[in-house]
């Protein structure tokens, strides 16, 4: 994907760092990203770890994209527990993308890659089918248009292999949010489930190039995907947990 993107047009984020954490922000009022300086690979916000739930559906995925990079904590956390997968990461905004190296995310080899481009764009024109992608891409005031599109949703949709799932990051509380859950639905042929967090503004949305109910996981109360290690699921036991829970009630 070129370089096609102006550093000018972009807010420049700026970090905050105390003796256990680092944080990116867009304005001080909002996190995007939080990194523990002693685990730099661990999920410090609850919303990321629920969004790892696509590893109920499928625990080995060969191929994931994901749509904004921030801070890095999902793109870390991918890499060092699923080594079979390959990673491709697409950060539109270049300011976020110097800051790779601050947030400690690993650099480009043969199964990671950081691209400096437009998501919507990378989704329209994707290189392959994905089996998983995870769309977070925010901007200092709140999701930008062209990722909340129906269209977008729609190329997410033929971005994904049969079978593949898409996970979302939304503000639960944003006037828009049914409206952009039901475009999830109009693409993704109502297979969708939306977790919402217990604590937070955050809600995730699953939806699958297949049928998603098909997949649910098993009926324990915190269902541990195959071959997940244990430091792995240490984290996302609770989250885990959780949306097993919303997905029998549903």
């Amino acid at each position: 994907m070129p370089d096609t993107t102006d550093p000018d047009e972009f807010v420049k984020p700026f970090v905050s760092e105390t003796l256990g954490s680092k944080s990116l922000y867009f304005s001080i009022s909002a996190i995007q990203s939080s990194m523990n300086l002693m685990q730099p690979d661990a999920l410090v916000l609850e919303y990321t770890r629920t969004m790892m739930g696509f590893l109920l559906f499928n625990p080995r995925p060969d191929n994931i994209a994901m749509i904004g990079l921030g801070g890095g904590s999902m793109a870390k956390f991918c890499y060092r527990y699923l080594p079979r997968a390959r990673l491709v990461v697409v950060e539109i905004n270049p300011h976020v993308v110097a800051l790779r190296d601050a947030f400690l995310i690993p650099q480009d080899d043969s199964r990671f890659k950081v691209l400096q481009g437009d998501g919507a764009l990378f989704v329209r024109r994707p290189p392959k089918q994905y089996d998983v992608l995870l769309v977070d891409g925010f901007e200092v005031s709140g999701i930008p248009a062209r990722l909340c599109s129906q269209r977008f949703y729609e190329h997410c949709y033929e971005a994904l292999q049969p079978g593949g799932i898409l996970v979302v990051n939304l503000h639960y509380r944003h006037p828009h949010f049914d409206t952009y859950v039901a475009r999830v639905h109009a693409a993704f042929k109502g297979e969708v489930h939306v977790v919402v967090e217990p604590e937070a503004d955050n809600a995730t949305v699953f939806a699958c190039k297949g049928h998603l109910h098909e997949a649910l996981p098993a009926s324990s109360a915190s269902p541990r995907p195959a071959g997940l290690p244990d430091a792995a699921w240490s984290q996302l036991e609770a989250a885990f947990a959780h949306i097993a829970q919303s997905l029998r009630r549903a």
